[in-house]
């Protein structure tokens, strides 16, 4: 019989020597583990990382990825997931925010279901309108439906590129790994002073500009900080500047790069033929006279309007020239557009429209050939070719805004030129500090981006 003590323990024991060294040992290990007897802290709970789906924790659900299959509709998709009574209210109820009936075959969407012994019930239905924009349809418990529009969070890149043109400007941008979307931002700046229909071999151009990124893809462009065309030997500048209110371009004069008309009231395309007193007629195989020009486009191709007006017009031509479209302007001025496809939604006589402001589609009505605009102007009711058009600028930068102006154009110019420091760069047009932080793109990022390219419009759906 012995007394031995361990630690804060003292223990009696009776037993053979071996084993009670083998007891002695493994008590004090045990006290050593136990920090001499004092209460040691709860070990740190591990963290699980938590991974999201369009904002929803994955692991509470059960999802399914897909894209709208050719023939597939809203029922064809929720079917199994909700009631077919569910699923016409969740159309209905969405119509406001999208019409589900507009879906595109390749569209993405993500369903999101929770599974007990009554079965699956749909808890978010996730759909991709587009790159950009995602609606979110969400069930509760109760079947109650709400229905929301979010943008997906992006990034812009601020760019500086030079480019020389050698067959179109679209061809232009793909070849130097600028995004498309970009085209569409020089035409809209430029439609008034370029032809972009006789682009010149060799004509170049110079843009400032932000590209805009949706995680690692790129999806568009943002504001174009500047921008200088050289056309037939000849360079146009063109400033962003904000004098009511607007984004406007000027060019370094302080003259608006808006004229009274738009070079062409569509984009894209040729001409198949021009005004003309002793044409031939290339369906009636006669020598008439053509009083206007021929676009030829693709079936569906967006037409706007040539300047601000009043319809005056809308109607079947009975005489060969389809679906018509007639615009009243100002000092005497109209405009005709036939062999439409359709008209845009509200186009009614009597209703205001904006220069530029989407009117109809490209068709092949009437006695046509195949898809084309017929587009005709008139002053004081007499026919003038549309190729030459007047070309006056609208109201210049006004006296007040002049040191503003200026300011704005020297630094442009200055990173048109060359390189300049972050600092000396225009990221806001109005002069008010800019939230936007400037991000330059490295040569690594240059090469890894990738052209995505696409359908330049989008669907055609809203056509009457």
């Amino acid at each position: 019989m012995k007394n031995i003590k361990i630690g804060n323990f003292e223990v009696r024991w009776e037993l053979p020597a071996i084993v009670l060294s083998a007891l002695i040992i493994a008590i004090t290990l045990c006290v050593k583990c136990s920090g001499g007897g004092k209460t040691k802290a709860a070990p740190a709970e591990e963290v699980v990382a938590v991974e999201y789906l369009y904002g929803f924790d994955r692991s509470q659900y059960d999802i399914y990825e897909g894209k709208v299959e050719e023939g597939q509709t809203l029922s064809h998709i929720l079917e199994g997931y909700t009631s077919q009574v569910n699923i016409n209210r969740i159309a209905a109820e969405s119509k406001k925010i999208y019409d589900f009936r507009h879906m595109k075959v390749g569209d993405e969407y993500a369903i999101f279901s929770q599974s007990d012994s009554l079965g699956c019930h749909l808890r978010h239905f996730v759909f991709e309108k587009n790159r950009v924009d995602v609606v979110y349809v969400s069930l509760d418990a109760e079947n109650n439906i709400s229905v929301k529009m979010e943008q997906k969070e992006q990034r812009f890149v601020r760019r500086k590129v030079t480019a020389k043109i050698s067959s179109s400007l679209w061809n232009c941008l793909v070849e130097n790994d600028i995004h498309p979307a970009l085209a569409i931002d020089i035409e809209d700046i430029y439609g008034w002073s370029v032809d972009f229909f006789a682009l010149h071999e060799g004509d170049t151009f110079t843009a400032i500009f932000d590209e805009r990124y949706i995680e690692d893809e790129r999806v568009g462009t943002g504001t174009v900080w500047g921008c200088v065309f050289n056309h037939a030997g000849k360079d146009y500048y063109a400033i962003p500047f904000d004098q009511n209110g607007k984004l406007s371009y000027w060019d370094e004069n302080g003259k608006s790069m808006r004229k009274q008309f738009l070079k062409a009231p569509l984009k894209y395309t040729r001409i198949s033929s021009k005004f003309s007193y002793n044409r031939m007629h290339p369906v009636h195989k006669v020598r008439r006279p053509h009083l206007g020009v021929d676009y030829a486009a693709p079936m569906g191709t967006p037409v706007v309007a040539i300047a601000d007006g009043t319809i005056t017009a809308k109607y079947w031509d009975k005489k060969g020239g389809g679906n018509v479209l007639k615009i009243k302007h100002t000092n005497g001025y109209s405009s005709s557009y036939l062999h439409l496809k359709g008209y845009a939604k509200g186009m009614a006589v009597g209703k205001r429209v904006s220069q530029g402001q989407l009117i109809a589609y490209v068709g092949s009505t009437g006695t046509s050939t195949g898809p084309h605009l017929d587009f005709r102007l008139y002053k004081n009711g007499k026919a003038m070719d549309p190729l030459k058009a007047p070309s006056d600028p609208v109201e210049p930068i006004k006296k007040a805004n002049e040191a503003a102006f200026n300011e704005i154009k020297a630094k442009v110019l200055a990173e048109l030129a060359g390189d300049v420091e972050p600092e000396d760069m225009v990221t806001n047009y109005d002069l008010y500090p800019s939230t936007r932080p400037v991000v330059t793109l490295t040569a690594q990022d240059s090469l890894q981006m990738k052209v995505r390219g696409g359908a330049m419009w989008k669907a055609l759906n809203e056509i009457e």
